[in-house]
């Protein structure tokens, strides 16, 4: 490829192979921070490196910075691009690569400037040189969420040329078995090759932790950390905040060695449960017939700040109903609000979040109804305390379990089940051990890294707090809640999810 009229001298593109941190100075103006240019000028000579990072330091840009020096001064590259889902490859890497592609450096030459865009076309799934499409290219790599380790090698198989590479993001919770695959572009004699992975530090038996433990004589590995105490810190994290986290939850908390020391847990920190089981939960849809006698429960999860929920859940049996979120909401009218379903639905049970004490008027006004709530504890001990850490680990288990028997969550119609926030609060909650007893992320944490409140995930675990006993309803004929108020909830149920239900017609 022919820079010279673009004003890329040779000597300068020489100076970038040696020094991938003069290009990112050059091209985009900006100063790479001191782990990212240790990062970049280690490159060359480094054909396996591996970044163990905090949360937040910029390791996604990097590994973006090194795709495109890769590609603008290598000659004919081939570079494969993969993370660990798709998605995530998408919203991340991908999304960096073509934020510096079209980036314009404030007060350097246009020429400079634009030299990405003008050399280098961009797709949802290929990055390639306008000259030589066919060989000059970084490709998106991915693979069907329910794919196999043969299916995930065959995806990332077929890799070839004399100047190759892989840019592997996300890799602190990828599989292991992805690393043979990409070992194999080391085969055939290649002028030059890498592999650089970035992650944060999350299962200890994945690809990263071979890299930085059990391989480590073998990469080059780089940690990054996010320690308000280390000199060597990103400065991508403010150290006040860092600071505040750990005062609250302590240095060694499994979640704070992730996300602000860039360490590995002494335990793998796990999703609680997969994208496709819940999708395949929101999809299923129970009739009145099918649900028998089982127990109508509800439960009320109640807001700790201005900006969280108060969020009232329903269930009865394998069935959740469409839930309901109330915002700045006081506990009079939360009460009167779950008292009223709880007559003209007749519900056996109710259950009120009593953590920290915020669900106190909720509760004591519903007794001044003449009901009697049940308080819930998320922090307090779980009936089974020798295999879960807390009340909180234990129904978030119990709901997972739950859906995996064929529970059926509500889901709003017209909405995708992924654009739901209990979706998002359900996949991305996590678990790792204490001793021997599963841990939950706590709320607060997850809040912090997530940006959103788990809340309509807290009201649906909370109906599994305790088991609540039907109060008799027959097998056949309308629930004794239809004869007697009118309330139908499965017929509720039916027109949230776009149906038109007939209560005459139960096989509908």
């Amino acid at each position: 490829m022919n820079l010279a009229p673009l004003d890329v001298a040779a000597e300068r593109i020489a100076l970038w192979i040696a020094k991938p941190s003069q290009m990112v100075r050059d091209l985009f103006g900006i100063e790479p921070d001191r782990w990212q240019t240790r990062a970049l000028d280690a490159f060359p000579t480094q054909p396996r490196m591996a970044l163990q990072a905090c949360k937040g330091p910029g390791k996604s840009c990097v590994l973006a910075w090194l795709g495109w020096n890769f590609l603008l001064t290598r000659p004919e590259p081939a570079i494969g691009a993969t993370s660990i889902s798709g998605d995530n490859l998408k919203a991340n890497l991908w999304t960096e690569l073509g934020r510096w592609r079209s980036y314009r450096a404030p007060g350097l030459p246009l020429g400079h400037s634009t030299l990405l865009e003008r050399l280098f076309e961009q797709t949802k799934s290929q990055i390639y040189a306008k000259e030589y499409p066919a060989t000059w290219k970084l490709d998106a790599r991915t693979w069907p969420k329910d794919a196999d380790e043969i299916q995930i090698g065959n995806a990332l198989a077929g890799l070839h040329a004399k100047y190759v590479m892989w840019l592997f993001d996300e890799s602190g919770a990828a599989p292991l078995a992805i690393l043979p695959t990409m070992e194999g572009i080391f085969a055939g004699d290649p002028v030059e090759a890498h592999i650089v992975q970035a992650g944060n530090p999350l299962n200890r038996s994945g690809a990263l932790f071979h890299a930085s433990n059990t391989a480590r004589e073998l990469w080059f590995v780089i940690e990054i950390t996010a320690d308000p105490d280390d000199p060597e810190r990103t400065p991508r994290v403010s150290a006040e905040h860092a600071r505040a986290q750990l005062k609250q939850y302590g240095r060694d908390n499994p979640w704070m060695l992730v996300s602000i020391f860039g360490k590995f847990p002494p335990s793998s920190i796990n999703a609680l449960i997969g994208d496709d089981e819940v999708i395949a939960s929101m999809k299923r849809y129970y009739r009145e017939h099918e649900i028998g006698v089982a127990a109508k429960v509800i439960a009320a999860d109640v807001a700790r700040q201005g900006d969280d929920a108060s969020v009232i859940f329903r269930r009865r049996g394998l069935q959740c109903f469409p839930l309901e979120v109330h915002r700045n909401i006081n506990g009079t009218q939360g009460a009167g609000r779950v008292a009223r379903i709880w007559n003209d639905w007749q519900a056996d049970g109710c259950f009120i979040d009593m953590t920290g004490g915020w669900g106190t008027s909720w509760f004591d006004q519903l007794v001044n109804l003449g009901k009697a709530p049940i308080g819930v504890e998320f922090a307090g001990a779980a009936h089974q305390s020798s295999r879960y850490y807390n009340k909180r680990a234990e129904m978030y288990f119990d709901a997972v379990e739950w859906i995996k028997r064929g529970g059926a969550l509500p889901l709003p119609a017209g909405i995708e089940p992924q654009a739901t926030e209990l979706f998002k609060a359900l996949t991305r909650v996590t678990y790792t051990f204490k001793g021997d007893r599963f841990l939950l992320q706590d709320k607060v944490q997850f809040k912090d890294e997530h940006g959103f409140s788990p809340d309509e995930a807290d009201s649906f675990v909370m109906t599994f707090a305790e088991p609540i006993s039907p109060r008799g309803q027959v097998l056949r004929g309308p629930p004794p809640s239809a004869a007697s108020s009118g309330y139908d909830s499965f017929r509720e149920l039916d027109k949230a999810q776009g149906g038109a239900y007939d209560s005459r017609d139960p096989y509908r």
